[in-house]
């Protein structure tokens, strides 16, 4: 049955609810069947500088490691804050030896943007922006120079399509903040030589541990290059030019929560249970296929992502465009699609589906591996529930 079928063109409520309401884009949901249970074997109150906490950090990577088919002389650790705690440890690490080129075309990537130019303060920078829902002309990238870029813009729905523009024969670093595409996305790791995500995207972890995937070129560059700025302990990956190995072998630079690992742990085995690697993308694919149908049958709304090939199969971000509503001032508009989403948070079968607060007017619908499939198919009438009975109220018939 195609899903225009099974949509609303009227404002009578749809019949089938989404078993699970949460899309959020961070922290995403956590996978079908997880419970607290899976916390139980957590080494709590325990010191994480021990053998047996350092064994189950080094789990964490090793399966990890197994898991994104990380090439062998990769290093990968655990770090705090997040994946921007991450990218910023790799920013603060490795640049300033040669020119930058960053590019920019969502809020958080436009954040990197920011650090390197007025806190880094470095004088040789190329910024390659691009509007939300394009992406800037990766042709014009210069691969002497370090380059900093998004592999998907979580609040943009744009991400890179594939690594193809990113030359072997590179002289530069290539820095990548990989969150929401980090088992989703098929990413060619011989092409990025720092890449960071964390565990609050595709897996549904908890939020506040960053992971940093090193090349051996980021390796050589924190062992030959010192930065000149300060780095604070909490960024420092090398001591008297040479790698701090430990804490790629399950150290850490300050405490992290053994009750987050445990659930990371739970999350890797979910990863595990569908396929590995290939299973998880598959999964996102199929959830963001499940939008695309939709999108195509329905006249109201499209893609934020002007092209197919950069459409996030993870942080879709819809836009409404029905002539109604695009008339609308721009604070008329977003109060539209946020009246939308409200609405939706109040009927219990969508929670935190409005679009970054810095985007554009739209919704935007997680699809990563931890969504269920049958919870996307029972959502689509409701968006179209919300957005009649938005239009019926704005023309005063509701």
């Amino acid at each position: 049955m195609k899903l225009l079928e099974l949509s609303v063109t009227s404002s009578n409520k749809p019949t089938r609810r989404p078993e699970n309401p949460r899309f959020s884009s961070g922290p995403c949901t956590k996978h079908k069947g997880w419970t607290v249970e899976v916390l139980k074997g957590a080494l709590l109150g325990r010191n994480h500088r021990q053998a047996d906490t350092k064994g189950r950090i080094a789990q964490a990577l090793a399966r990890t490691r197994a898991l994104l088919e990380l090439p062998e002389d990769y290093r990968i650790a655990l770090v705090p804050a997040s994946d921007m705690g991450a990218v910023e440890m790799a920013l603060w690490n490795l640049l300033g030896l040669r020119g930058v080129d960053v590019l920019a075309w969502d809020a958080f990537s436009a954040d990197w943007v920011t650090d390197i130019v007025d806190e880094l303060k470095l004088a040789d920078v190329r910024v390659l922006k691009a509007p939300f829902g394009e992406l800037p002309d990766l042709a014009q990238v210069d691969f002497t120079r370090d380059v900093v870029f998004a592999w998907n813009g979580t609040t943009s729905g744009v991400r890179v399509p594939d690594a193809d523009w990113i030359p072997d024969t590179r002289e530069g670093l290539t820095i990548c903040d990989g969150t929401s595409a980090v088992f989703a996305q098929d990413m060619d790791w011989r092409k990025l030589d720092a890449t960071t995500y964390s565990w609050q995207k595709v897996l549904g972890g908890e939020a506040q541990h960053g992971m940093l995937i090193l090349s051996p070129r980021a390796v050589e560059r924190l062992e030959t290059y010192k930065p000149p700025w300060p780095l604070p302990k909490l960024f420092r990956l090398s001591k008297e030019g040479k790698l701090m190995d430990a804490v790629f072998e399950g150290a850490t630079i300050n405490t992290p929560s053994l009750l987050c690992i445990e659930d990371y742990l739970a999350a890797l085995s979910f990863v595990e249970s569908i396929g590995g690697l290939k299973g998880a993308i598959a999964r996102a694919d199929a959830n963001a296929g499940v939008i695309a149908n939709w999108v195509a049958e329905t006249p109201w709304v499209d893609f934020l992502a002007r092209g197919p090939t950069t459409r996030s199969n993870t942080s879709v971000c819809l836009k409404v465009t029905d002539p109604l509503v695009t008339a609308l001032p721009a604070d008329a508009h977003a109060a539209f699609t946020k009246r939308m989403a409200r609405r939706l948070e109040a009927e219990g079968v969508a929670f935190d589906i409005a679009a970054y607060r810095a985007a554009p007017p739209g919704l935007r619908i997680w699809t990563g591996a931890t969504v269920e499939r049958s919870d996307v198919e029972a959502l689509m009438p409701w968006l179209n529930w919300a957005f009649q009975r938005e239009k019926e109220a704005l023309a005063g018939t509701d």
